[in-house]
């Protein structure tokens, strides 16, 4: 049974980075469009991120030079280097998978890590 298990959640202050990692297991991680995504409450989830399993990236306007995706295939793990975080940024934080099949229809889910940005 394929999961995707997020770490590297915290609460941190304004201007300060953290790194998600996304673990998964029970699935081809090569064969799967990576994504980070978050959902504020009230809001509803938006994409971040995403990474092609050959590595080409591509970022949502708000995010783009603060966060970095990347991923490791050897470890089957997909990360979020996110750096001058904002308030704003205060989210929980998933990751989500899409097969190479089937772009932009999200396969698996991650459980969410929060992140909490004080001003």
């Amino acid at each position: 049974q394929a999961q995707l298990v997020e770490s590297g959640g915290g609460l941190v202050q304004a201007g300060g980075s953290l790194r998600l990692s996304c673990a998964a297991s029970g699935l081809t991680f090569a064969r799967y469009v990576m994504g980070w995504y978050r959902q504020a409450p009230g809001k509803q989830r938006e994409l971040l991120a995403r990474i092609s399993a050959g590595g080409s990236t591509n970022y949502e306007d708000s995010v783009k030079g603060r966060f970095t995706i990347s991923r490791d295939n050897s470890k089957s793990t997909v990360y979020l280097q996110m750096n001058m975080l904002k308030p704003e940024d205060t989210a929980v934080y998933y990751c989500g998978a899409e097969h190479v099949s089937n772009p932009g229809t999200i396969n698996y889910w991650g459980q969410g890590t929060q992140v909490t940005v004080s001003s």
